[in-house]
């Protein structure tokens, strides 16, 4: 099988991105992609318990001191642009990416040891709940509460679009506090937790609203200095799902573009026709355009992905959803029926963009950064 990749990864990221696109190629069918967004939870665990033990995916980012092999965020970009490509169903984004990197960032040594570990075995299903409501993504509008009484600390509120959040065993809750905003473990049995799914036009990524109601929590990290830390944390995530992004709109281009050869119209390849070369040109120049910016910012250091992130996220989020339209237009009309699969990558395209604030809003906090 041949991956033609267009960027400077080395050969141990080349034989990374041949394994898990073969694995996916697998385990990640169309067929399944189907069959699992059908279901309850939404993933096969075979399928998860396989990725972490015999591809060791899950603890890829991981130092190895919490039992993960210690790689850059960039190898967990390769992996998670062949998930999008795949349409992959399953909490690896809720748990590997965004529950593990605000683990690893809120400097909370005890916490970090005693779930990091679980993850990267693939014993742990974990997510965080950031966004409520209308709020969205912004950490000046959280609402849900977290106090500290004779018994420990006690959230109350709500939370919701949290990814996977109807099945994970853990939930990080980022709630406001007397001290300031926090960081909080909740087990995903306690009482006074409710979990309802919602429905969503996305159906290959579950999500969830919470509602806490004196639900007991543990801090991760130092309470009401947790601010920049989980800032960081989800900056990261957009970098990553920017990845995640890119991966579907080069799938869709390669897809469109095969289409456009063996699609016979008026005795010709629809491709001849100069309509269609364009569009195809048009797709495949957003989706070289979103794989630059997504590991732009994946290879970004610290400094850097204050901004990279915010660029990536706002990109990728447009490119793919305009990719995912030319498709549909490429397509034709069996490209908007059920049976065919464009409008699958159209309705994750649409759900990627809004995930952690829309690109308006990341411009927004870019031109913020640059002072414009």
């Amino acid at each position: 099988m041949s991956v033609e990749t267009g960027m400077g990864f080395d050969r141990e990221q080349e034989e990374l991105r041949l394994a898990v696109r073969s694995f996916l190629d697998k385990r990640s069918s169309e067929e399944e992609v189907r069959r699992l967004m059908a279901t309850a939870d939404g993933f096969d665990l075979r399928v998860w318990t396989d990725m972490a033990t015999q591809l060791e995916l899950h603890g890829l980012a991981i130092p190895e001191k919490w039992g993960g092999a210690g790689a850059t965020r960039v190898e967990q970009g390769i992996v998670l642009e062949e998930m999008g490509r795949a349409l992959l169903c399953g909490p690896y984004f809720s748990t590997v990416v965004l529950a593990a990197d605000l683990l690893l960032c809120s400097g909370d040594e005890v916490a970090a040891a005693r779930h990091l570990p679980r993850i990267a075995s693939g014993d742990l299903v974990a997510t965080a709940a950031v966004a409520e409501g209308r709020q969205g993504w912004d950490l000046d509008a959280v609402r849900a509460r977290a106090e500290r009484g004779p018994d420990g600390w006690r959230l109350t509120g709500m939370k919701t679009y949290v990814t996977d959040g109807a099945l994970a065993e853990l939930i990080l809750v980022v709630c406001d506090t007397a001290e300031g905003l926090g960081l909080f473990a909740v087990d995903g049995a306690a009482d006074g937790l409710t979990r309802t799914p919602l429905p969503t036009m996305d159906q290959t990524r579950k999500q969830a609203r919470l509602e806490f109601t004196g639900v007991a929590a543990t801090p991760v990290g130092a309470v009401g200095r947790m601010r920049d830390r989980i800032e960081h944390a989800l900056l990261l995530a957009c970098a990553a799902l920017a990845t995640e992004q890119a991966g579907g709109a080069r799938r869709l281009v390669e897809a469109s573009t095969e289409y456009a050869k063996s699609r016979v119209q008026f005795g010709r390849p629809i491709g001849a026709f100069q309509a269609v070369k364009h569009r195809l040109a048009d797709m495949l120049m957003e989706s070289e355009a979103a794989r630059s910016a997504a590991y732009y910012a994946m290879f970004a250091g610290d400094e850097e992905i204050v901004w990279a992130a915010p660029l990536a996220k706002a990109y990728c989020s447009d490119a793919y959803v305009k990719v995912a339209q030319g498709a549909i237009q490429v397509f034709g009309g069996i490209g908007l029926t059920w049976e065919h699969f464009a409008h699958l990558y159209l309705k994750r395209a649409h759900s990627s963009a809004v995930l952690f604030g829309g690109a308006a809003e990341h411009r927004e906090r870019l031109a913020a950064h640059l002072g414009l």
